[in-house]
């Protein structure tokens, strides 16, 4: 069993928290699977507003399906979260992604 069916399976069976979808979003991430990464992380930061590596990693995903709008919402949300916790590393890296991202033409 893989670690995404381990994890699907604790989902299935009635857990549901930030950590666990956060760790399936970055798993589906990781495989390739960005739609269910996307779906997951939302209901990531959905559970916890305030998780800004969920966000930092929703807007990732964002990023990589062609969601631009969305992915910059999603990290200027992460970096708000961020600087809530003070976690000014997480706030930084955010900021560099976002800027990236502005600065892209937009997609034709």
């Amino acid at each position: 069993m893989s670690l995404i069916e381990r994890f699907e399976a604790l989902l299935a069976g009635g857990k549901d928290n930030a950590l666990l979808r956060f760790t399936l979003g970055t798993e589906h991430l990781k495989a390739g699977a960005v739609a269910k990464a996307v779906e997951h992380l939302r209901a990531a930061v959905a559970h916890e507003a305030s998780y800004s590596a969920a966000w930092k990693a929703l807007g990732k995903a964002l990023a990589e399906s062609g969601d631009a709008e969305g992915a910059k919402e999603a990290y200027r949300r992460g970096i708000d979260a961020a600087e809530g916790h003070g976690d000014k590393q997480a706030a930084k890296e955010m900021a560099v992604f976002l800027k990236r991202l502005e600065k892209a033409p937009p997609a034709v």
